[in-house]
């Protein structure tokens, strides 16, 4: 149903360094990209990521409550993911691991403050 998700960013070439380096990581690579928006895809067919400066001109701020969850295949690619974004310089929400029975997942915010998570069913 997702065809895609925006964030917002303050910094639009800041953010897709961060992104280009971190989503390499799955395969995704740039899919559209103007001078306010860009937008990475594994599968043009699949769900969109996308960072984008605000179309109203005002400051992009974080929704409280607002989280963006990327599947992935495997713990592995969890842990791996969620290192990078550190090492990018993204800041920890819940380190990698296991949340009920089948559910592996870690949580950061990127260089924005966005609230983000990488997943897998196990």
């Amino acid at each position: 149903m997702i065809g895609y998700v925006t964030l917002g960013t303050n910094d639009l070439q800041k953010g897709a360094k961060f992104y280009d380096e971190l989503l390499a990581k799955i395969g995704a690579t740039r899919f559209m990209e103007f001078e306010t928006f860009i937008s990475w895809s594994i599968d043009p067919e699949k769900p969109k990521f996308s960072i984008a400066k605000p179309f109203d001109g005002n400051t992009a701020t974080i929704g409280n409550g607002v989280m963006i969850a990327l599947a992935v295949e495997n713990p592995q690619q969890v842990d791996m993911l969620y290192a990078k974004a550190l090492e990018l310089g993204a800041t920890n929400e819940g380190a990698p691991g296991p949340r009920g029975d089948h559910f592996y997942g870690a949580y950061f915010r990127d260089l924005d403050g966005n609230k983000l998570n990488f997943f897998c069913m196990v």
